[in-house]
């Protein structure tokens, strides 16, 4: 499967699980800009690319300015004409509990990875729907799909990308840009010194990124979520029980406590195809047990 004609911005690719994604998209034919805070590092992951036969941009801006952003898509048109792929993976850690984490470290990591992406996302959006064709991943994580202690941070932010491509793949639709999630373990500097030697052999971030072929593909799905690490590729997802019905009498709470179980119970549950379908759902249940008071 080729992706030959296609353009595509990595961003945070001066090193790690970026290089990788980057130098596996030039592998399958795209055009790739290599993004990073460093230019040294850009470039050379860029020199990689074009030794190896492939095209590429290096590009060193952060991903939290706005115009620069705007300017890095803008020169990206000029040379090529087109964006095709966007690839948000720029991000950094401030790991602590959260009782022992500043307020400054909380805003700095959403700043990067939350508004990081939206910058990046919005620099590309237009373009994308004028051309009607777009691929974007945003990079979630299972720290913000399950928690992970002393990543406050980390977690909301990478949480809060999975709302952003829910919506975005819904506003996308029409114009055929498909936004999806990649969910990554991978050894790269942000895992040094927390995993084994031999963890961080099967980790090698080049066994992540052959998920995105499947993201950023014409037949790419839209509003996947894919957790990848090792070579092993599978998918999460955000799920709606059918719940239990307790009305709006005077003794709802205690009904709620009371049939727990049922209210969590998975058995019938569904993968909601836009946000309204809670209410809907909430509206014909209380119809159909007659107990709206």
């Amino acid at each position: 499967m080729s992706l030959e004609g296609r353009v595509a911005i990595v961003t945070g690719s001066g090193g790690g699980l970026g290089r990788a994604h980057v130098r596996y998209l030039a592998s399958k034919g795209a055009r790739v800009v290599v993004n990073d805070l460093s230019q040294d590092a850009a470039e050379r992951v860029a020199s990689e690319i074009r030794s190896a036969g492939g095209s590429a941009l290096a590009i060193a801006d952060s991903v939290t300015d706005e115009p620069a952003m705007t300017a890095l898509v803008s020169r990206v048109v000029s040379e090529w004409g087109r964006v095709d792929i966007l690839v948000n993976n720029a991000g950094i850690l401030r790991d602590k509990s959260f009782a022992k984490m500043s307020l400054d470290d909380f805003r700095l990591v959403v700043d990067v990875h939350l508004m990081g992406a939206v910058i990046c996302t919005k620099a590309v959006w237009e373009l994308m729907r004028a051309q009607r064709y777009g691929r974007i991943v945003m990079t979630t994580s299972s720290s913000g799909l399950y928690g992970n202690f002393g990543q406050a941070n980390y977690g909301a932010a990478k949480m809060a990308l999975v709302g952003l491509m829910q919506t975005l793949a819904i506003e996308g639709e029409k114009y055929d840009i498909r936004v999806n999630c990649l969910a990554p373990t991978a050894a790269t500097q942000m895992t040094d010194g927390v995993l084994s030697e031999e963890s961080l052999r099967q980790l090698d971030p080049a066994r992540v990124s052959p998920g995105l072929l499947a993201l950023v593909g014409d037949d790419a799905p839209t509003r996947a979520i894919m957790c990848a690490g090792a070579g092993n590729f599978a998918a999460a997802y955000v799920t709606l029980t059918p719940g239990y019905h307790a009305g709006a009498g005077e003794g709802a709470g205690e009904a709620v406590v009371a049939h727990w179980g049922e209210v969590t119970d998975r058995a019938g549950e569904i993968v909601p195809a836009y946000g309204f379908t809670q209410a809907e759902r909430e509206v014909a249940s209380a119809g159909h047990t007659g107990n709206v008071r």
